[in-house]
């Protein structure tokens, strides 16, 4: 016998147990610090850019050329694409798993196959693929307190000196920046370039010429003349650098010898690259970096880096620069771990407690507390081998275990204290009877508990990197207790406990409940012989328990992570398709004001982006970023992330409020649940045109879904990434027209593009680092349609034609915004569930809408949603896996068909508990839920078999049947009871949590506490009876025989 080995030795145990500890130490320095585990799957970014085109052009030109070259591809799971004005984004989605690098060189060589197919213009601004998550890991704003500098200079500041610094800092995907740096903008009159009998081509040709870096060799270069003594460097013209050079740029000479230089045909300046956002935090005048993770990176790991590099900055900013992070997700993940690791000693503390007042002794005590470190550390040291981390589902896997581990030293010590009372022996003595009567109880209970979780192990997928995360802890964990209930706890019993003194009487409230708990054992004992008589009734009862099961547990709203209140807030605006920027401002000016007064006790600062949306990019709409105030400064569900967001919608949407938004869609959002699944929290849902739809069809179905969604209950928000069609200018040329003037289509695309686009034409020095040089007409001369007719094209003779005498102006709707997925039209909808509703629930409703509304068009789910169908239809797979490895395994240990039957049986007493607690507290059937139920099969497991372990060993000891029943059920009472209540002590703190990532472990405490509850009160009951049942059903000859003379016993009925 091992224990005997250790009892004899127990220096021997110490030192195994020290150095597991101290393993574990080192290791905890090692392992990163994470909210999940790297669930989301690899996802690689195409992005190009095509100054001036519209969605549809971008769409034809570049994105579906892309798109039919991403076949064969290693891992694929999905592409999503949006063409909008002058800007195609493809995201490639590959299965967890696969390699971001190795996605990356794939995904880079097919672009690099069709960039010879892309027009002139996109190659020429480069096409980026980048390995990177579609959410931000955070934000770094940087705002002017003394109002002295515009955005455009923050902006500047920031390319200039942190962009750059930020991209190259380790563990970063992709930085995007809310603002433009500085560029030389060359505004063009047309009146007077007409009047010089100009193009705008010919200001780019002149630019491109006279503003650029020549070559001029050198003097007295090798090989050179013999005696050759001078050696010198030849420099000629280089890039200009200021305004007046570029002002003093000769686009035209006459033979007279004057010219006409650049300052005579347009205003010169220092502008911005790009006018599309409009940043502000807090109101002040700011500009922005969105930081996004790399597929792989540890978040906490890379913001801290981030945070360093920034840190060096801040003492040489310019005068009332502030630096501040108004999103910062990893706040969230370091609170949620702490508030984990606090809930863990909590949960030590209570369990300890426990243990001190079923054992009454500080020396009994003592022993299973010793366990508690020893297999804590243990685990770390293990996870460390793993290259896992330190993260929510590990750390919830330690809290669960802390019950469990203390189980087996708990029945080891139990078992000895009750041999040392009851046989009168020494402590050694009764150690090693103990261990000999409890060692296979302890292998078979490590066993079944391991077993539950080992299938989720195998599964693949985000769900199952979530599964594999927990379960490779937990069950870490129970091997570890088992080895250290084996050897660690049988050796400091037989040393360290001490020989019951009968004749010393014992008083206090320690004796007070050893007698209720005696007289409640005896209580037992007689329960279970009227249970045991009366197996008719009992068994009905069970089917009940069945069937109200399979009834709560089909009621329970679905969904795949519970919604978190993460510390931050996500606002979302859209005014009508045509409003300016001036109105958004003034969307965002309510917005900003309501926050910042009405609720100035839970939010520290917003910061607002006008021109940006996570559906698209212009000038009706933006968004904000809401920093909400630490969590113990948030008390009570009010002030909780969803009631604030809900509070603010029924303002903004309130005609009698003073913040009453009358014409923009406003959406308050979390942000995604997971990192790198999705911007927010809610459900992305993937419309898609059927085989024979057309993009207009399928535009009346989008249409037609949406107007239905805006009266439905169960989904609120709903919106479709993309404005709405948006009126746009069409020219309509006459072609015999052009030819018959003498124009060239190349002169009138030209000068149509640099006049209303704006063209990229070169680069210039400005203060040692290199920026862009752009042409475009002023703003008056592009403010009105009719504009177009100032601006003329010189023909074959040398002559300037307008564009009236060949063109007609038009208007037509159009789509601003087209979004693609797998290769197909689609639209994707993005919405949030209504208040109390699953995910699950809004997405099935989703579902049957799409099918009501137009049976040609097909679905889809991406993101986060796509993840949540996947867990799912694993979830039933999990369940039935677990229980077939449960059978099997006890099989094997008891080398019998029939005992494991009767352990499964009680199964359905613990997961009734899980599932009414989960009801009863709305939460949802979620991978938490699916945890913690998996946990309860695994506790009911461990019941059974410290009952059916006493109940087999005294029938076969010649017993009868029923008497062995009673008298293994009654031994193991106390035991049972204790270790269960141990259990749910440590998983309290779970349940009544607050804080950061409460919900989480609110889910998985509240079905464990229910399960446990419900497999302690009903399967002390039911075990003996299914056992006694199970064992006459499957009796052999000489057991039937042996049974036959037992029904003949008084108050033994005929089962």
């Amino acid at each position: 016998m091992i224990a005997r080995f250790f009892i004899n030795h127990p220096i021997f145990a110490w030192v195994i147990s020290l150095i597991i500890m101290l393993l574990g130490i080192l290791s905890i320095k090692n392992l990163a610090v994470e909210q999940y585990p790297d669930i989301a799957p690899p996802t690689i970014e195409i992005r190009a850019t095509y100054s001036g085109a519209t969605a549809k052009a971008i769409e034809n030109s570049i994105t579906q050329i892309i798109e039919q070259e991403l076949r064969g591809l290693d891992g694929l799971l999905y592409f999503s694409s949006t063409s909008g004005s002058s800007t195609s984004t493809i995201n490639v989605v590959f299965e967890k798993g696969i390699d971001p690098d190795i996605a990356q060189v794939q995904v880079n060589n097919k672009v690099q196959q069709i960039l010879p197919r892309l027009p002139e213009d996109v190659r020429k601004e480069g096409v980026s693929v980048v390995k990177a998550q579609t959410d931000y890991l955070m934000i770094l704003s940087i705002h002017d307190e003394l109002g002295k500098s515009s955005e455009n200079d923050i902006s500047d500041y920031m390319i200039s000196n942190l962009k750059d610094g930020l991209a190259r800092v380790d563990g970063v995907g992709g930085v995007e920046l809310f603002g433009a740096e500085y560029a030389m903008r060359i505004w063009l009159d047309p009146k007077k370039l007409k009047s010089y009998n100009l193009m705008p081509s010919d200001i780019n040709k002149e630019v491109t010429i006279q503003n650029t870096q020549a070559s001029g060799g050198s003097i007295g270069a090798r090989p050179h003349l013999n005696g050759q003594e001078l050696n010198a460097d030849v420099v000629s013209r280089t890039k200009l650098e200021n305004v007046r050079e570029f002002e003093n740029i000769v686009i035209k000479s006459n033979n007279a010898g004057s010219n006409v230089l650049l300052s005579d045909v347009a205003k010169v300046e220092i502008g911005s690259q790009d006018y599309s956002f409009i940043s502000k935090l807090n109101g002040y005048q700011a500009s922005g970096i969105g930081i996004k993770l790399s597929s792989g990176a540890n978040a906490i790991e890379t913001a801290k880096k981030v945070k360093e590099y920034i840190s060096s900055f801040e003492s040489y900013l310019p005068s009332g620069y502030k630096i501040s992070y108004p999103y910062d997700t990893t706040i969230f993940v370091e609170e949620s771990i702490k508030e984990v690791v606090k809930t863990l000693f909590e949960a030590i503390f209570l369990v300890v407690i426990v243990m001190f007042v079923f054992l009454n002794s500080w020396r009994a005590t003592i022993i299973p507390a010793i366990a508690v470190p020893v297999v804590l550390l243990g685990t770390f040291a293990i996870l460390n081998f793993l290259e896992f981390s330190i993260n929510s589902l590990t750390m919830f896997a330690m809290v669960l275990s802390i019950g469990l581990l203390v189980d087996d030293a708990i029945v080891v010590v139990e078992n000895v204290e009750r041999n040392m009372k009851e046989k009168n022996l020494c402590a050694k003595e009764a150690t090693i009877i103990a261990m000999s009567e409890i060692t296979s109880a302890l292998i078979g209970v490590a066993t079944v508990l391991s077993v539950v979780f080992l299938p989720m192990i195998f599964f693949s997928g985000s769900t199952g990197i979530i599964y594999k995360q927990f379960a490779v802890t937990i069950i870490s964990s129970m091997l570890l207790s088992v080895i250290v209930a084996i050897t660690l706890s049988p050796a400091i019993c037989a040393t360290f406990l001490k020989p019951h003194n009968s004749s010393q009487k014992q008083t206090g409230p320690i004796v007070w409940f050893n007698n209720k708990f005696d007289s409640l054992t005896r209580k037992y004992k007689m329960s279970i012989f009227n249970f045991i008589n009366k197996p008719l009734k009992w068994m009905t009862a069970y089917i009940v328990i069945i069937a109200v099961t399979i009834l709560f547990f089909l009621k329970l709203p679905t969904g795949f992570v519970p919604s978190e209140d993460q510390g931050d807030l996500m606002i979302q605006f859209t005014l009508p398709v045509g409003a300016s920027a001036t109105r958004s401002e003034n969307v965002e000016k309510i917005i900003r004001d309501y926050f910042l007064k009405e609720e100035k006790n839970n939010v520290n600062s917003i910061f607002t982006i006008v021109g940006f949306t996570f559906t698209g990019n212009g000038q009706n709409g933006g968004l904000g970023f809401i920093e909400l105030k630490n969590w113990k400064e948030r008390t009570g569900k009010e002030n909780k992330a969803d009631e604030i967001a809900q509070r603010a919608m029924i303002v903004f949407s309130d005609s009698s409020s003073e913040y009453f938004i009358r014409d923009a869609e406003v959406y308050v959002m979390n942000p995604s649940s997971i990192p790198g699944l999705g911007n927010s929290d809610g459900f992305e849902f993937q419309l898609q045109a059927g085989a024979k739809m057309s993009r207009e069809e399928l535009l009346k179905a989008k249409d037609s879904l949406l107007e239905t969604l805006k009266s439905n209950e169960i989904i609120v928000g709903a919106r479709v990434e993309g404005t709405e069609e948006t009126p746009q200018i069409k020219l309509d040329y006459d072609k015999k027209k052009i030819y018959s003037l003498g124009l060239s289509y190349e002169d009138i695309d030209n000068t149509l593009s640099s006049a209303w686009a704006g063209t990229y034409v070169n680069d210039f020095i400005d203060r040692s680092r290199v920026k862009r040089v752009y042409i475009q007409a002023d703003a008056q001369y592009r403010a009105k349609p009719e504009d177009l007719y100032l601006w003329n094209v010189r023909n074959k003779e040398n002559k300037m034609v307008s564009f009236e005498e060949f063109t007609k102006i038009s208007w037509e709707p159009a789509e601003k915004s087209l979004t693609r997925y797998n290769g197909l039209a689609s639209y994707l909808f993005q919405g949030q569930t209504g208040y109390g509703i699953s995910s699950g629930t809004a997405m099935d409703e989703m579902e049957k809408l799409a099918k009501a509304n137009n049976k040609d068009t097909n679905y889809s789910w991406s993101g986060l949603s796509y993840q949540e169908k996947l867990s799912g239809g694993q979830a039933i797979y999990l369940y039935s896996l677990s229980l077939i490895v449960i059978f099997l395994c006890l099989a094997a240990l008891y080398e019998s068909w029939s005992i494991p039957i009767s352990v499964l049986l009680a199964v359905p007493l613990g997961i009734i508990g899980a599932v009414i607690a989960v009801y009863f507290r709305e939460l949802n059937n979620d991978v938490y839920f699916q945890v913690a139920l998996l946990t309860t099969v695994g506790l009911v497991s461990k019941n059974a078999i410290l009952i059916v372990e006493f109940i087999e060993n005294a029938y076969k000891n010649g017993k009868p049947l029923v008497k062995s029943a009673i008298q293994g059920a009654s031994l193991r009472f106390r035991p049972i009871i204790m270790t269960s209540l141990a259990f749910i002590a440590g998983v309290i703190p779970l349940a009544i949590s607050t804080g950061a990532g409460a919900n989480s472990r609110i889910s998985i405490g509240t079905g464990i506490i229910g399960g446990t509850l419900t497999a302690t009160v009903l399967a002390i009951f039911y075990v003996p009876l299914l056992f006694i049942l199970i064992k006459k059903i499957f009796a052999n000859q000489s057991e039937q025989a042996k049974l036959s003379v037992e029904k003949e016993q008084k108050g033994i009925k005929n089962v």
